[in-house]
């Protein structure tokens, strides 16, 4: 079978084999990797270096001759000093070749066809400004693209640089960048964490390119890599390094090759990503329709909308949170549920909590209740249903208390010790009392600060897809657990569903709020403050509808936890069969 065959016979499958990017933390960003067609791309490079990409000329001159020329060259300019003679390397044992060659290719090591290693320096000050410097930031991860060219002008420089030439390969030695390769197609310098690669009589540059970015050569350079804060690839083992060598004239039309399928699979790309764009813009709108519906009616027409084409809507990880999300929505807009007149208003909660309120007052127990809230047409976010009223978090709140961070053991608590929490344990939907750490054996713990059934935890610093964040913590939850500095507990009144103001807490409308508000420098670090927390609207349902509101939610999460799952087994199924018919191909080409 033909590269392009390989292509065309699994067109669905390079294109459909998708996973979720991650980042930092236990959650993702709902963005999505093409893994088929970054597996198809590996396995171009892997069956160009093994001489299955193109046909073989069996009149082309053998690379075995080649070689001998590149000792011949290398003889002559040690002989003329314009090049240090380096140490011998060793021949290459059969049980050191990684897969047999085909006729009239040659097993060559990296340093006996290049001057790897040898480098000419560039001090600040001996570089025009028009000058080119490169960093390994200018240089895309996996495709190797140019992102910037960069001056002396723009980016001066304190510390020496390596200088390259027009032709030379540029290879980015440090992990996890050893992907990062580029053809120099003018002079420059660079940093000394890229090393400039000459190849010697006759090697085509992009040959060499494609064969330093093949998966067989990054898993050795992954294997080579030395030290722990920033691994690189010694000289040394880089020199030791394996490379297929083919002759010089099909060196030129492998690479031809991979270019004309590398840019087959570009447009695969390109036209996968505005499937997926487009699908995503689809739901967003269809999904936004549904929480305008201005009632039961509305919300019964859009919803039988969505559901006539269920199965190709919510086929990605994103488009099913978007979807929980207008869950969240439509149950605090009151479109969730139907309202029952016999329900006590929640007006009337709202008074009984008021004097709850002022009650512990007088006993001490509690703080004064604040001022009543002024409804405005500004400050309400969307309209309610009529038993229902606008409240902040604070008309609800009993106590609220900050938590306390001390010099913590950089461990888990063991056993029934104290520990602190985490922020993390605050931060993904359902408290988890694992994430703490553990307070020393010589601090005494805070009895008042521990947490107890109930209570609404709230993250008052994380990054700001996080920060605000909230849990309750269920019943039977582990005891001796006190809360951080950045978490915030509000002891809620017994009259209110602390669920349904959790379900709140994550809707849309109060992710918004918390967007406009949150303090901080960076997207990394936001924050808020318990009394911005406080302020938070509420559109407060009456007690019996609260519960049957987060009944149902649950329920309709539950289902789109189980989508997701069912979508992440059939993701790593496709995944795995693409896979499957990388390794079939390499074997068997």
């Amino acid at each position: 079978m033909s590269a392009q065959q390989l292509i065309t016979d699994h067109l669905d499958l390079w294109t459909g084999a998708v996973t979720s990017r991650s980042t930092a933390g236990r959650g993702h960003n709902g963005k999505i990797e093409l893994t088929g067609l970054k597996k198809l791309r590996e396995l171009i490079l892997e069956l160009a270096v093994r001489g299955k990409l193109v046909e073989q000329d069996p009149t082309d001159e053998p690379a075995s001759v080649l070689l001998e020329r590149i000792a011949e060259e290398k003889a002559r300019l040690v002989e003329e000093g314009k090049i240090k003679k380096t140490k011998h390397l060793p021949e290459v044992a059969e049980e050191d070749k990684p897969f047999e060659l085909p006729q009239g290719w040659s097993w060559a090591r990296l340093g006996e066809i290049t001057n790897y290693g040898s480098t000419d320096k560039a001090e600040p000050g001996e570089v025009e400004d028009t000058s080119w410097v490169l960093e390994l930031e200018d240089i895309e991860k996996e495709s190797s693209r140019l992102v910037q060219r960069i001056t002396y002008r723009e980016r001066p420089f304190k510390s020496s640089k390596n200088r390259f030439a027009p032709g030379d390969i540029l290879y980015g030695k440090l992990r996890p960048y050893l992907d990062k390769v580029l053809v120099a197609d003018q002079a420059g310098v660079c940093t000394t964490e890229i090393i400039p690669i000459r190849a010697f009589h006759d090697i085509f540059s992009p040959y060499l390119k494609l064969a330093l970015k093949s998966p067989t050569f990054k898993a050795y350079a992954n294997d080579s890599t030395h030290g722990m804060n920033l691994p690189r690839l010694g000289t040394e083992r880089a020199r030791l390094a394996l490379i297929a060598l083919p002759p010089k004239e099909q060196q030129n039309r492998i690479a031809e090759k991979v270019d004309e399928l590398m840019a087959l699979c570009d447009r695969l790309e390109q036209q996968t990503g505005e499937q997926l764009e487009a699908h995503e813009v689809l739901v967003d709108a269809l999904l936004d329709a549904l929480t305008r519906s201005a009632n039961a009616s509305e919300v019964a027409k859009n919803w039988a909308r969505i559901a006539e084409h269920f199965d190709t809507l919510f086929t990605t990880e994103a488009s099913i949170d978007k979807l929980k999300q207008a869950i969240l929505q439509l149950a605090v807009m009151g479109r969730l549920v139907e309202q029952d007149p016999d329900d006590e208003p929640a007006s009337v909660l709202l008074e009984k909590i008021a004097e709850e309120k002022t009650r512990l007052a007088k006993e001490g127990k509690s703080r004064k209740s604040g001022t009543k809230l002024a409804q405005t047409a500004k400050e309400i976010p969307f309209h309610i249903p009529d038993n229902w009223e606008w409240c902040k978090l604070d008309d609800l709140s009993l106590h609220s208390a900050a938590g306390w961070s001390p010099q913590c053991d950089n461990i888990p608590r063991s056993g029934n010790n104290w520990g602190v929490l985490k922020v993390s344990a605050v931060s993904w939907g359902a408290f988890d009392p694992d994430e703490n750490k553990s307070l020393p054996s010589n601090l005494d713990p805070r009895i008042e600060l521990e947490i107890k059934t109930n209570d609404f935890l709230v993250s008052r610093a994380n990054t700001s897809n996080l920060v605000a964040r909230s849990v309750v913590v269920p019943p039977h939850a582990p005891r001796n657990l006190m809360m951080s500095d950045k978490i915030v507990r509000f002891t809620l009144s017994r009259k209110i569903n602390a669920l349904y103001v959790n379900l709140t807490n994550n809707s849309k409308t109060s992710r918004d709020y918390y967007s406009r508000i949150a303090g901080g420098t960076s997207s990394s670090m936001k924050n808020v403050s318990r009394k911005q927390i406080q302020e938070l609207f509420i559109p407060l349902p009456p007690q019996n509808e609260q519960h049957r509101i987060v009944k149902k939610a649950d329920a309709l999460i539950a289902l789109c936890d189980q989508l997701k799952e069912r979508l992440s087994d059939a993701g790593d199924t496709r995944t795995q069969l693409a896979e499957a018919v990388v390794e079939k191909a390499v074997k068997t080409a």
